[in-house]
C-alpha cells in the first residue's frame, strides 16, 4: 500500500487523539511488574493440576527462556519504533498492514481477556474473605471494572501513581509470604506428596506451559507506553529488563514455596485463592489471615489496573490507524486518556467472563479464560519475534538505541517455545473449548479487516513511519 490508499487525517483528528507524556523508568518498571504480578497470586497454580510440581517447575524454566528472548527483543524494537502501537507497530513496519493487524488483533485478545481472568481471581479471594455465595462473583467483577476503568480514565499521572503504589504493595505481600513460608517448606511432604516429580509424565509438563506462561504474561505491554514516556530510547529497555528480573525471582519463589507448604500441591492446584491457603498455613485461621488475604488482592488488582491501561492504549492505537472503528481512539478533552477504548475493552472482558459463568462453567471460568488469553498472547509472541527477525534483516541500519544481546537466535528460540505452547492449548480437553471460542473470535476479527477496515486505514504515526521506511527500502536508501 502507498499513501494514496490511506485517509489523510487533518490536524483536528490528531488533536482529538492526543496523549500526555509522564512515564519514567520507575513508572515503566511498575507498569511491567504490576501487569504480571497477579500471576503469582492466581492462575499459575492450575499448572500443578496439569503437570504436578515437577512438571510445573520444568514448564516455568522453559517459559523463563521464552521471556528472556522476548523481552530482549522488544527492548530493542520499542525505542527504535517508539509508538503507542507496540507489537502492532513492530509488525506493521516489518510485514505490512495485514501483519500489523493480525499481530494487533492477537494482542488485543490477550489484553481484553487477561483482566477478565484476573477479576475472576479477585472475586475468588473476596468471596473467600467475606464469605459471599458464588453467585455474587459477577458483582465483584463489575465493581472492580467500574473502579479501575475510572482510575485509568482519570489521567496518565494518576494511572502511573496507582500502578507504582499498588505494585509495591503487592511485592511487599509476596515478601511476607516468602519469609513466612520458608520454615514450613517440605519438598517430599507437600510439593511431591508421594506422587513423584512428574506424576503425569513429560506430557504433563507440556500441558503446564500455558499456566507457567501466566507468571510472566503482560510485561510485553510496556511498548504501549512509548508515547507517554519522557525518554523511550533510554527508559524503555531499563523498564522492561528490570521488570523481567523482578518477575523471574518472584515466579520461582512463588511456585516452589506455595506448592511446598500445607495444604500441599494438590489442593493448591485446585484453588482459586492459592496464596490465601498459604497464609492460612503460616498464620492459622482468624482475622490476621483474612486481612493478609485481603491485602493479597493488591497483587491481582495491580495487574488488573495495568492491563486495563494496556488495552486502552492498544485499542486506541489500532483505532487511530483505522484498523478498529476510529471513534474508539478519541481521548478525553482535558485528561488526554482513551476513555472510550477503556470502556469498550472492559465491556468485552466482562461479557466473556459472564458468558462462560452462565454457560455452567463457574468452577473453571478462570482457567478457561486464562487459556483463551494465552492463545492471543502466544500468537502475538510468534508474530513479534518474526517481526524482530525481519526488522534486523530488512532494516539493518535503522537507529537502535538498544541492541539485544541474544539477537536473532534468542528471538527464534522464543518463537519456537511460543509455537509449542500454542499446540498445548488445543491438547488440554479441560479448557480447549474456550480456546476454540477464542479462535472463532480471532477469525471474525480477520473477516472484519478483510471486508471492511483495510479499505479505511488512516495515515497515523505508525503507518507513516512504516511507509517512509518501505519507500526508502524500495529506493535503495540506507534504512
Amino acid at each position: 500500500m502507498d499513501q494514496r490508499a490511506y485517509i489523510k487525517p487533518d490536524a483536528g483528528y490528531l488533536e482529538k487523539r492526543a496523549l500526555r507524556r509522564h512515564a519514567r523508568v520507575l513508572d515503566l518498571w511498575a507498569l511491567g511488574v504490576g501487569a504480571v504480578i497477579s500471576g503469582d497470586f492466581f492462575g499459575w497454580n492450575f499448572g500443578l493440576t496439569a503437570g504436578g510440581f515437577g512438571g510445573m517447575l520444568a514448564a516455568l524454566a522453559v517459559m523463563t527462556v521464552l521471556y528472556i528472548g522476548l523481552c530482549f527483543s522488544i527492548a530493542e524494537m520499542s525505542p527504535a519504533l517508539p509508538h503507542t502501537g507496540g507489537a502492532y507497530s513492530f509488525a506493521r513496519t516489518a510485514m505490512g498492514p495485514w501483519g500489523g493487524y493480525i499481530t494487533g488483533l492477537a494482542e488485543n485478545m490477550e489484553y481484553i481477556l487477561t483482566p477478565a481472568v484476573i477479576v475472576v481471581g479477585v472475586g475468588g479471594y473476596l468471596g473467600a474473605i467475606f464469605q459471599t455465595p458464588p453467585a455474587w462473583a459477577p458483582l465483584w467483577w463489575l465493581a472492580c471494572y467500574a473502579v479501575f476503568v475510572a482510575l485509568n480514565a482519570g489521567g496518565v499521572a494518576m494511572s502511573f501513581r496507582v500502578s507504582v503504589g499498588i505494585t509495591i504493595c503487592a511485592l511487599a505481600i509476596l515478601v511476607v509470604f516468602f519469609i513466612g513460608a520458608a520454615p514450613l517448606f517440605s519438598l517430599n511432604r507437600w510439593a511431591i506428596e508421594g506422587a513423584g516429580w512428574l506424576p503425569k509424565g513429560w506430557l504433563g509438563a507440556f500441558t503446564a506451559l500455558p499456566f507457567a506462561l501466566w507468571t510472566y504474561l503482560g510485561i510485553e505491554q510496556l511498548p504501549l507506553a512509548a508515547e507517554e514516556s519522557h525518554d523511550p530510547a533510554r527508559d524503555m529497555p531499563k523498564g522492561i529488563l528490570s521488570g523481567l528480573a523482578t518477575l523471574i525471582l518472584c515466579a520461582f519463589l512463588t511456585v516452589i514455596l506455595n506448592a511446598g507448604i500445607p495444604p500441599g500441591a494438590e489442593k493448591v492446584g485446585a484453588s482459586t485463592e492459592p496464596l490465601f491457603l498459604g497464609f492460612r498455613a503460616i498464620f492459622g485461621e482468624g482475622m490476621r489471615t483474612r486481612l493478609l488475604a485481603l491485602f493479597a488482592c493488591t497483587g491481582l488488582l495491580a495487574s488488573f489496573h495495568t492491563i486495563i491501561y494496556a488495552y486502552g492504549r492498544q485499542i486506541y492505537s489500532l483505532s487511530r490507524a483505522g484498523y478498529f472503528p476510529t471513534w474508539l481512539s478519541v481521548t478525553h478533552g482535558r485528561r488526554k486518556t482513551p476513555h472510550r477504548a477503556l470502556v469498550a475493552g472492559s465491556a468485552l472482558g466482562f461479557a466473556a467472563a459472564l458468558g462462560i459463568q452462565l454457560a455452567g462453567q463457574a468452577s473453571t471460568v478462570g482457567a478457561i479464560l486464562l487459556n483463551m488469553a494465552v492463545f492471543g498472547a502466544v500468537l502475538a509472541y510468534i508474530l513479534q519475534m518474526l517481526s524482530f527477525v525481519l526488522l534486523r534483516r530488512r532494516f539493518p541500519r535503522i537507529h537502535r538505541p538498544y541492541v539485544s544481546p541474544v539477537g536473532t537466535a534468542g528471538a527464534v528460540l522464543a518463537m519456537a517455545i511460543a509455537a509449542a505452547t500454542l499446540v498445548t492449548l488445543f491438547i488440554n480437553r479441560d479448557y480447549n473449548r474456550g480456546v476454540i471460542g477464542a479462535a472463532i473470535w480471532f477469525l471474525c476479527g480477520l473477516a472484519y479487516f478483510a471486508f471492511y477496515a483495510r479499505k479505511r486505514l488512516v495515515l497515523s504515526p505508525e503507518e507513516e513511519f512504516a511507509l517512509a521506511h518501505q519507500e526508502r527500502l524500495k529506493q535503495g536508501a540506507p534504512v
